[in-house]
């Protein structure tokens, strides 16, 4: 059961960085295009294939998120798992896809976040229930 919990988990913190790099392109769209000051404008960044595929993501990270508290994952361990990793793929991806430079204090800052996830991922899961 713990395999099918991380795998969600998983799957969950994947669409929650998928759905800031969505909402990032999207919104790149929106700065070559019309923008979101005026009417039709709000209305391209509503219909705007990314932007919708980026809430439908967030939906997905949140029904996953909510799927393993509910099985036992401690929420004062999880949370900062959750975003701690999040962030690190997203500053990833926006390097790779957005050419996003990262400079020598955010690697090192990765490093440490990437700990910090480690031990904290050693006792996420709740041994009293």
């Amino acid at each position: 059961m713990q395999v099918q919990i991380i795998l969600v988990f998983c799957i969950a913190v994947f669409f929650n960085a998928l759905a800031n790099i969505l909402i990032k392109s999207s919104s790149l769209q929106d700065a070559q295009g019309q923008g979101t000051s005026s009417p039709v404008g709000i209305i391209w960044t509503i219909l705007n294939p990314y932007f919708i595929a980026g809430l439908a993501s967030f939906g997905l990270a949140l029904l996953g998120y909510r799927f393993v508290l509910g099985k036992g994952l401690k929420l004062s361990l999880a949370y900062p798992v959750f975003t701690s990793s999040g962030f690190i793929i997203v500053l990833m991806a926006s390097a790779f896809f957005f050419k996003e430079r990262l400079n020598w204090t955010q690697w090192i800052g990765i490093a440490f976040i990437m700990i910090g996830v480690w031990l904290t991922a050693l006792q996420m899961f709740d041994v009293e229930s």
